[in-house]
């Protein structure tokens, strides 16, 4: 079983990436989506979402980072899939499942499972324009609004030439409201010959066996699970039996918000350390009582205190 770690737009960025892969479980990672309109972007831009790629394209624990991609224009994703290719990218990945509205009302992520003629030129476009040795894949939802298409986008994502399709099994519609619905992965696996990868709604590892279960996948991706429970992926792999405790988790927070430090204002790191402890209050009753206490921090050194005072029984 392969365990991938999922981007998650504002908080699971390299600096998230690098600290969940230190705690270990995971086979692969994908980066934030970077998004492409009309213009071939500059070096500096994959860069500054995917620093990884100064390094091989992994993380400082080894685990290597596919580039995601974002757009609608099949040219000008090719053109900026190949100028990451020639960086070192470990791979392309395309995303047809980003649910936000102001990503779907330019025509990104989600919205094209409307148009899976179009998704089709895309990935074929960039598998031309990508080296061979390097893999290009895809994620995608259920549908926009319906799954009428769900069938039909995940065959045009195959034979388009993605090597492998994540699929979060919810629609755009259903955003992240549980449940998820793994047995729709099961008719996505019949209809296409390319590993399928399932996704959506995997808190624990007992989800975990049975989304495996009912999708029929080998594979699974993991995001706001992983981020409210980091050792899940090492649970799931029967390598930990129980979390990692409160204490050192505090001292992972710290590290993490130190990470922070070198390049985000003093109000956005304070937004990433609350945004944390938000998910991480659904598996630690310190952190939602923690979280209560910090959200009111206005105070830098007040937050520091927090993060370096040692916890008490």
């Amino acid at each position: 079983m392969r365990i991938l770690l999922a981007p998650m737009e504002g908080l699971l960025d390299y600096r998230l990436r690098d600290t969940l892969t230190r705690v270990g479980g995971f086979d692969e990672c994908v980066s934030e989506f970077i998004r492409v309109n009309d213009t071939l972007l500059p070096a500096h831009r994959f860069y500054r979402y995917v620093p990884e790629l100064y390094d091989g394209c992994r993380t400082k624990a080894g685990v290597p980072v596919k580039v995601q991609l974002l757009g609608s224009d099949p040219i000008c994703m090719a053109e900026n899939a190949s100028k990451v290719a020639s960086l070192g990218a470990y791979g392309i990945d395309i995303n047809f499942g980003c649910p936000a509205p102001t990503v779907n009302r330019n025509r990104g992520g989600a919205a094209l499972l409307k148009e899976p003629d179009l998704m089709f030129a895309i990935v074929k476009a960039i598998r031309n324009a990508v080296p061979k040795i390097i893999p290009v894949t895809a994620k995608m939802r259920l549908g926009f609004d319906s799954t009428e298409l769900a069938l039909v986008c995940a065959k045009a994502l195959e034979d388009g030439g993605a090597e492998e399709i994540v699929v979060h099994a919810r629609t755009k519609t259903d955003g992240y409201k549980p449940p998820a619905y793994w047995e729709w992965i099961t008719k996505i696996r019949s209809t296409v010959k390319v590993p399928v990868v399932a996704n959506g709604e995997i808190w624990t590892a007992d989800d975990a066996r049975r989304c495996l279960e009912v999708s029929g996948c080998e594979d699974i991706m993991i995001g706001r699970g992983v981020v409210a429970n980091p050792a899940l992926a090492l649970m799931i792999r029967n390598e930990r039996n129980k979390s990692l405790s409160w204490e050192e988790m505090k001292d992972i927070l710290f590290q993490y918000w130190q990470s922070l430090e070198s390049d985000m204002e003093t109000k956005s790191r304070a937004g990433r350390i609350k945004q944390w402890l938000h998910y991480l209050s659904r598996h630690y009753p310190e952190a939602e009582k923690d979280f209560e206490s910090v959200k009111r921090f206005t105070n830098l050194d007040a937050f520091a205190k927090y993060l370096k005072e040692p916890v008490t029984a």
